[in-house]
């Protein structure tokens, strides 16, 4: 059987268990699925995660918080737990699923591959909160349209910091869409992905999504942003201080590092990636597409640091 691996980079995070638990739970094989954890924790929670009794196989890696350097180089040691599963499937560790969703996943990137000879399928997902300790979906899927990924209004491409912010919307579609931007916390597609494509350890939070996206794209990936979505995200709320990010004080203040350091040198590692056109190996642009190319289909030109979105369809 073609087996599923699930990359889950948690930090200081109390759902991962109900992440691992639900996700079994939900599928229609879960003895298909194979999680690969990167647990940054004070508690090494292994046992925890061998007490559900889950018919999935977990590789389980546990990391005091205060030696992390973050999420992309958490993910990045998730990615070295994999072990050429059919599919790859990377989620944050407060993830709830619907029934099935495996299966469904499976069908649509399948229903992509006779024209696509690497689909990607990504999206911000639909959010989801607990009550009383039970997840809660209150938003209602109309049916009637697809989200994409758009770059927020009033966003430009600065010359010493290439990052830009993105959001959802609703396009008036009910197939999949063809885009040019990915969401770290939902990736579906093959698993030959992790291959061509590995994390980048060296970056730090964001930028992390424009990276893969441009090193997807150059290395002849197509990224769909799905019609259906069977699993949601829980959204902490911004501008609020949580324990769970990694730059919170009182980790940051335990560290021989400070995180705003971290962040300095990403931003350094996505000019030369985005702006210079460096070599950074197996963390490059790849050879079957060129940056101009991506200009040319997303609109954002990082060469000539412009953007033009005119191109595109229109959004609700």
């Amino acid at each position: 059987m073609q087996k599923i691996f699930i990359s889950v980079a948690s930090f200081v995070d109390p759902y991962l268990p109900f992440t691992v638990q639900n996700a079994c739970e939900s599928a229609k094989h879960p003895e298909n699925l194979v999680f690969g954890v990167v647990d940054q924790a004070p508690d090494n929670r292994r046992k925890t995660l061998q007490a559900l009794e889950l018919s999935a196989e977990i590789r389980y890696i546990h990391i005091d918080p205060v030696e992390s350097r973050g999420v992309c180089w958490a993910r990045s040691l998730v990615q070295s737990l994999y072990q050429d599963e059919a599919y790859y499937l990377q989620i944050d560790s407060h993830t709830y699923f619907e029934k099935d969703w495996d299966i469904r996943l499976i069908e649509q990137l399948k229903s992509l591959n006779d024209m696509h000879a690497k689909p990607i399928l990504s999206i911000y997902p639909y959010g989801f909160e607990f009550e009383e300790d039970r997840p809660v979906v209150k938003v209602r899927v109309g049916g009637l349209t697809t989200l994409v990924l758009r770059v927020k209004p009033n966003e430009a491409l600065e010359g010493k910091n290439p990052v830009l912010h993105f959001r959802a919307e609703h396009q008036k579609i009910r197939e999949p869409v063809l885009g040019f931007h990915l969401a770290g916390g939902f990736i579906f597609t093959f698993g030959q992905f992790v291959n061509e494509v590995p994390y980048d350890p060296r970056l730090y939070f964001h930028g992390e999504e424009q990276s893969l996206a441009v090193r997807a794209y150059t290395h002849g990936w197509d990224i769909f942003h799905p019609p259906e979505i069977p699993l949601y995200h829980l959204y902490k709320q911004p501008e609020n201080a949580y324990t769970t990010h990694h730059w919170h004080k009182d980790w940051d203040q335990q560290r021989d590092y400070a995180w705003h350091e971290l962040r300095a040198s990403a931003v350094e590692r996505l000019i030369k990636l985005l702006y210079q056109q460096q070599d950074l190996g197996a963390y490059g642009v790849g050879s079957e597409r060129t940056l101009q190319q991506f200009a040319e289909f997303s609109g954002i030109d990082y060469l000539r640091q412009t953007m033009n979105f005119e191109h595109l369809p229109k959004t609700l």
